[in-house]
């Protein structure tokens, strides 16, 4: 598939190079983060793209997750907080209350890395033939999000290097709200790899069109259970190895493999 590579000026009106008429949800779920959340709240109210919400879905935090949301309720589009069957049945709640045009996924400890990236998100979906996009992602320090551990560059787009152990980061993933409308949220019987088999199923099964922007959208804090242990590390493979199953693909025998050696290079490499 060939690749789409883009450059984009961005802004909120027709002058400035954006054609307005682009609302951008983006689904926070949160549970007891109230340590992290603040930022997290202030990196989307910063956002230069005005035509946006906010859309929280709490699982029933009991620190003081719940005051922060309530203290902030006026930048927020949709706020629920009710007992949930995990993140992914929270974020599959999320986008089905979204109401923008397209809807992106910002955690509740991660930050967007300027106050464009909505805007640049926004440029790129004016084209109304595109579904999806994504881009690089920065791991901070937990304590320091100014100290860059890991620089995840995604790369231009094609869908086949799947086989190769490729996928973009998750956190920088925009998709048009018809796209899960017709294909689709989170299957929630995939444990951790739930995003890993919704890219697989978007992607590389329907191919829906696709772009690649190449800037640091997100910062995610360090962690990360799927790879916390060996034990976890064999656990995510097998549910890999069923996020292709599932969708009546077969991967190369080095593909899944390749998933985890892939990311050797982001403690080298560093954003140009």
């Amino acid at each position: 598939m060939k690749s789409v590579l883009v450059e984009l000026r961005t802004g909120n009106s027709d002058h400035e190079g954006v054609v307005v008429g682009v609302k951008v949800s983006v689904v926070t779920v949160t549970w007891n983060c109230a340590d992290t959340l603040g930022d997290c709240l202030d990196s989307v109210a910063r956002q230069s793209w005005l035509d946006r919400e906010h859309v929280v879905i709490d699982g029933g935090s009991t620190d003081g997750t719940l005051a922060l949301l309530d203290a902030r309720r006026d930048q927020l589009g949709v706020l629920v907080s009710e007992p949930d069957k995990g993140m992914y049945d929270a974020l599959n709640k999320g986008i089905a209350k979204s109401s923008g045009d397209v809807v992106g996924l910002l955690h509740a400890d991660d930050c967007y890395a300027d106050e464009t990236v909505l805007a640049k998100v926004a440029a790129l979906f004016a084209d109304p033939e595109m579904d999806a996009c994504y881009g690089d992602l920065e791991y901070v320090a937990a304590q320091d999000m100014a100290r860059v551990v890991r620089y995840w560059q995604s790369g231009a787009y094609n869908a086949d290097k799947f086989y190769w152990g490729w996928m973009p980061p998750h956190p920088t993933f925009f998709v048009r709200r018809r796209v899960y409308e017709q294909l689709g949220g989170f299957n929630l019987e995939m444990g951790t790899a739930a995003d890993y088999e919704l890219m697989l199923r978007l992607l590389l099964k329907h191919r829906v069109r696709t772009a690649y922007i190449p800037k640091v959208l997100v910062k995610m804090r360090v962690g990360g259970m799927s790879n916390a242990t060996l034990k976890n590390r064999l656990a995510a493979n097998r549910m890999d190895r069923k996020a292709w199953r599932v969708n009546g693909l077969r991967p190369y025998p080095w593909t899944l493999a390749m998933k985890p050696l892939r990311k050797v290079g982001q403690w080298i490499f560093r954003e140009k």
